[in-house]
């Protein structure tokens, strides 16, 4: 599940009730209540069996959202539909707003909505600091109300881990232990415990999660898969601002300055896709004229230097042969070397050009999909991204 690594000041989250336990939605009265316990469970990033959904229409915002804090209480819920759920850590912004928008979208009117928080302690590492992770129920609860959920499930840590840590979980194995496993050791083995039981709680039908958190994404599908979960795993596209930065609560953090740098990465992955696009349509080009060398020769016997570097360049792109893996690597590093040489720097932790399936780095003649993933630390706040690649696609 996702997490912001830097701590943050904890904040009270009051929930307001009515007397059947109905969250009061924006705009309407309620009785206020003691505030519940804040859950601790993360964020899953974004697992999906099925393909990117479509944008979802605006909601209706629910007029009485449920607050639970049992898996008790939300088994005694029976939707007429189907279950849609949504797994965070709280701490809500548009990013989360999207995924609740499209889990209405796709639960349709008579399905329902279900929003997890929970601050995961087992995806905590040494010098994360647990208790510091911001609490921000009551505005959650508004957030997730707006955007069209039915229920918000916030669950203590004693209701998801009865009797203390589990002395079983569930490991990531190899694709763990690469790029963000690396850097947090048992990071993915503490999301995928959590995500297995909130499955487990919540029952869904499907549940989604965000593309931008892409290793957890992968590490989740796989494990659904591999263990024969019965639920549709669909991922979200990342939410980003105006300026191209991908949404995060980590985001708050940066200075004016501290941002423009940050923007690096995303520049350095958009980059590597115009770099991509390039040679995928001279590939196309390609294949629908191998005379091209010989048109290259003519051209230059004309005089024609620009139409000629231009045949050469298709020329190039032998149909046959790779799609230049190696060339949009260099393209997304030669803007991040740029934004290493800003005040304050980018500092890079790993690009990654990957295959979704193990994580792995793809080789030169790769052929489908792959992911260009960049992880750098600015100031001392640590941001990630990435962005969707097919390789060998037909024009």
């Amino acid at each position: 599940m996702s997490d912001e690594t830097k701590p943050r000041a904890p904040q009270a989250a009051p929930d307001m009730q009515d007397a059947t336990g109905a969250h009061t939605a924006p705009g309407t009265t309620g009785t206020p209540e003691t505030p519940g316990t804040p859950g601790t469970t993360g964020t899953p990033g974004t697992t999906g069996t099925s393909g990117t959904p479509g944008t979802p229409h605006p909601p209706t915002p629910r007029a009485t959202l449920l607050l639970l804090h049992t898996a008790a209480d939300l088994r005694a819920r029976t939707p007429v539909g189907r279950r849609v759920v949504v797994m965070t850590m709280g701490a809500l912004h548009e990013g989360h707003a999207t995924l609740v928008r499209t889990a209405r979208q796709t639960a349709g009117p008579d399905g329902e909505v279900v929003v997890t928080v929970f601050v995961n302690p087992l995806q905590f590492g040494a010098g994360e600091d647990l208790d510091r992770y911001p609490r921000t129920l009551e505005a959650d609860i508004k957030i997730a109300s707006q955007a069209g959920a039915d229920v918000v499930f916030a669950p203590s840590v004693e209701e998801v881990y009865p009797g203390g840590e589990p002395q079983v979980r569930v490991t990531a194995g190899p694709m763990g232990s690469v790029l963000e496993g690396a850097t947090r050791p048992g990071h993915f083995d503490g999301v995928l415990t959590v995500v297995a039981k909130l499955l487990h709680l919540t029952a869904p039908d499907v549940a989604l999660f965000g593309q931008k958190d892409a290793q957890q994404l992968a590490v989740i599908r796989r494990m659904v898969r591999d263990l024969n979960f019965p639920v549709e795993i669909v991922g979200v596209p990342t939410v980003r601002e105006d300026d191209g930065l991908a949404r995060s609560s980590r985001n708050r953090y940066l200075s004016p300055e501290e941002r423009r740098t940050a923007l690096g990465l995303s520049r350095a992955l958009f980059a590597g896709r115009d770099r991509h696009a390039a040679q995928e349509a001279l590939r196309a080009r390609a294949a629908l004229d191998p005379a091209t060398h010989a048109r290259v020769d003519g051209l230059n016997a004309l005089g024609e230097a620009r139409a000629a570097a231009d045949a050469h360049a298709v020329a190039q792109a032998v149909p046959a042969g790779p799609a230049g893996p190696d060339a949009v690597r260099a393209a997304a590093r030669q803007v991040l070397d740029e934004a290493r040489r800003l005040r304050p720097p980018l500092v890079l932790d790993y690009l990654a050009l990957v295959d979704p399936a193990d994580f792995q780095e793809i080789s030169p003649g790769h052929q489908g999909e792959a992911i260009l993933a960049v992880a750098a630390k600015v100031g001392t706040t640590r941001l990630i991204d990435n962005i969707p690649l097919t390789f060998g696609a037909r024009a």
